[in-house]
């Protein structure tokens, strides 16, 4: 089925309204039931939001059964019925700060009291785990029933397969007193990040195909037939929720009147809660919590797609009351879609400074996170085969954040008929060498040294800003060095004709000016960033941290031994081989000797270089952005204080920034981001800190 929206439905709106229901019907049956969507979630919602346009502006064709006034779907086949003794909700959702506020303002004119005065209202809020929605019902603390939503009324006993995951109890651990006869609590079903990708590294290793993502690979799991094959997934499970509540102690509902006493009571049951669960009294409370956990998900060892908020207090919940498929005492805040379906329109393959051949996905342009995704690594001949990839499918493309973008699955039910397995190409496609795959391993490489392909992404990764940091040099002009003859190697950079350069396309007497003074500059980089240049193999830049401590020059580090690069810490005996035989090789070391002669400095720029000691890797997986003049550090000694600590130091400031330190002088637009971000700026005297123990100054 076509997974494109209906028309407008102006010409024919009871047409257009028709196939519309169809079309979502159709993939909540894909989401809910068989657990394999054709379209990502933020496409889904589209389509709802479409329905609900297209029935607010003809009322008189809405009916009961359309699926903008139902939730999820049917229970699956196969699968005894359970009917719920609450009907199991779905929440509506809004997409921004400015919605998220009109709905809190809406809340809080309901149950306003008094003359013109309203009513103080706490909120709950929590992480929306992308997961599976269960209801599990205890009589007298034993755990009698374990049923997923399905379609809100009625859903799937999952009881025998529940009782496998460890952070369900089977027994509550309440005292005789708490001890309720009935307790339902609500909850969601998920699959670790961490567990995803052994589960996937399983998978790969076994020939199998891969899981799409954590959700659908929860939602298979709990749908197995076999409780063993459940049991052998690490399933989790987190309560947020209480549902049917029978007790005769009044004493005991009495004290669960609130939706965050509640959650302390399932704790105390011996259910896992969200530990970032927070309770807010303030709409601009909520809207920085919803902006926190948006730049924090990343961090979390689960998957989410937004925050969820609740009404704290079950009376004011009750008397705010529900719609037809909704509560409207709760919200779900959608942050923007990391995933979208979009046209896999061919795979191609690039060759890499060393020689490796990465195929890449060709992708019809799509917005996801923020910005416009045309093309994806795929990362070699095993992922593309074990994810089944073609040309022509319609595959969900995932990208988080700064992450490189992932063709995650095809969507097989649109998959062509005279669709046929890709191949993966024998020649190479820039010099039609032949590609070499060696036993045990899982790349391909073109070996060709003169390959034109390797040479220009052996010189664009020299200029690159990770590396020798040449402003203006980038891949396109190191293409058009290469393809005039003016460069082969990359000591070749310093021999470049002022001259020459002014008299080609793209430039100009000044253009090339800039440039060569920026090749200039180059040579005072260093040697941790010469060391990333050079692309020596395992040698990146927390390595080329180590080295540029431990050595006062390149010429000491090249003549060391063996046994004294391993014992070096953070290097060890296989990186300590790399380099050995880097500077043992005749054209790495008249390589070496050119860049030499060209005037590159060998010298160290760490201040403690030569005493052998290597800062604790306190950042690494962090991203620390530095703007302005510090006093007691250069651009170059702060961007390496901070990777030879693991870390990262990009020149923007993104949603993924751990830090931004900022000294005199700022640049406007990294400090007015990071502020829109609500990201932690530091003076130098935190960047300090934050060198020495990797967290936050208190």
């Amino acid at each position: 089925m076509s997974v494109t929206a209906a028309s407008s439905g102006d010409d024919d709106p009871a047409a257009a309204i028709s196939a519309l229901r169809d079309l979502i019907e159709y993939h909540a049956r894909r989401y809910h039931q068989d657990d394999d969507p054709e379209i990502a979630d933020a496409e889904y919602d589209v389509l709802i939001a479409q329905l609900h346009e297209l029935e607010k502006a003809h009322p008189e064709l809405v009916v009961a059964s359309s699926p903008s006034a139902v939730v999820g779907a049917p229970p699956a086949s196969g699968f005894d019925q359970v009917v719920h003794s609450l009907r199991m909700m779905s929440l509506d959702n809004v997409f921004s700060a400015e919605e998220l506020g009109a709905w809190a303002e809406r809340v809080e004119r309901q149950v306003a009291t008094g003359a013109g005065s309203q009513s103080t209202i706490a909120y709950v809020c929590e992480p929306k785990i992308d997961g599976l929605a269960l209801s599990l019902v205890y009589r007298d603390g034993e755990l009698v029933t374990a049923a997923t939503r399905g379609d809100g009324a009625v859903g799937e006993d999952v009881t025998a397969n529940v009782q496998t995951i460890k952070s369900v109890p089977t027994r509550l651990s309440l005292a005789d007193g708490r001890m309720p006869e009935v307790l339902e609590v609500r909850g969601e079903c998920y699959l670790p990040i961490a567990a995803f990708n052994e589960l996937n590294r399983v998978q790969e290793a076994a020939g199998l195909r891969l899981f799409a993502n954590p959700r659908n690979s929860a939602a298979g799991s709990l749908r197995q037939k076999d409780p063993g094959v459940t049991a052998s997934r690490p399933l989790q499970f987190f309560a947020y929720q209480v549902g049917q509540l029978e007790s005769t102690s009044a004493e005991l509902l009495d004290s669960l009147g609130t939706q965050a006493a509640r959650l302390a009571f399932m704790a105390e049951a011996g259910f896992v809660v969200n530990p970032e669960i927070r309770r807010e009294h303030e709409i601009a409370s909520l809207v920085r919590f919803c902006a926190e956990t948006e730049h924090r998900r990343h961090e979390l060892d689960y998957e989410i797609d937004g925050v969820v908020i609740k009404v704290d207090g079950v009376a004011l919940q009750e008397r705010l009351g529900q719609t037809s498929h909704a509560p409207r005492w709760a919200i779900a805040y959608k942050f923007p879609p990391e995933e979208r379906t979009t046209l896999l329109e061919d795979i191609m393959v690039s060759i890499g400074r060393t020689g490796r051949a990465t195929p890449f996905a060709q992708l019809t342009p799509v917005v996801i996170a923020g910005s416009t995704v045309s093309l994806a690594s795929l990362h070699n001949e095993d992922q593309v085969r074990a994810k089944d990839l073609r040309p022509g499918d319609t595959v969900l493309v995932h990208k988080a954040g700064d992450v490189i973008p992932e063709v995650v699955a095809p969507v097989l039910a649109a998959r062509p008929a005279s669709s046929v397995p890709w191949e993966f190409p024998k020649t190479c496609p820039s010099c039609g060498e032949g590609l070499v795959r060696l036993d045990g391993e899982s790349d391909t490489y073109c070996v060709n040294a003169e390959c034109p392909a390797q040479r220009v992404q052996r010189i664009a990764h020299f200029s690159s800003r990770a590396a020798m940091d040449i402003e203006g040099l980038g891949e396109s002009r190191v293409e058009l060095f290469v393809k005039a003859g003016m460069i082969r190697e990359v000591v070749d950079l310093y021999r470049l004709d002022e001259a020459a350069i002014a008299g080609m396309e793209g430039f100009g007497k000044i253009s090339a000016g800039n440039l060569l003074a920026a090749i200039d500059r180059s040579k005072s980089q260093g040697l941790q960033r010469l060391l990333i240049a050079l692309s020596i193999r395992h040698v990146g830049p927390t390595v080329a941290g180590a080295l540029s401590a431990a050595f006062t020059s390149l010429d000491d580090l090249a003549s060391a031994s063996p046994a004294h690069l391993a014992a070096i810490e953070g290097v060890g005996s296989v990186i300590a081989e790399s380099l050995t035989a880097f500077f043992a090789t005749e054209g790495n070391r008249a390589l070496v000797a050119d860049l030499k002669a060209a005037g590159v400095s060998f010298a160290s720029l760490h201040p403690r270089a030569g005493e052998g000691g290597f800062q604790a890797l306190v950042l690494v997986g962090k991203s620390v952005v530095v703007t302005g003049t510090l006093t007691g550090f250069t651009r170059e000694s702060a961007e390496a204080a901070i990777l030879e600590r693991g870390g990262k130091s990009p020149g923007s400031v993104s949603k993924s920034t751990f830090a931004v330190v900022v000294g005199a002088d700022p640049g406007a637009s990294k400090l007015t981001k990071a502020t829109e971000l609500n990201i932690p700026i530091l003076d130098e005297e935190g960047f300090e800190k934050l060198l020495e123990a990797g967290e936050l100054p208190s």
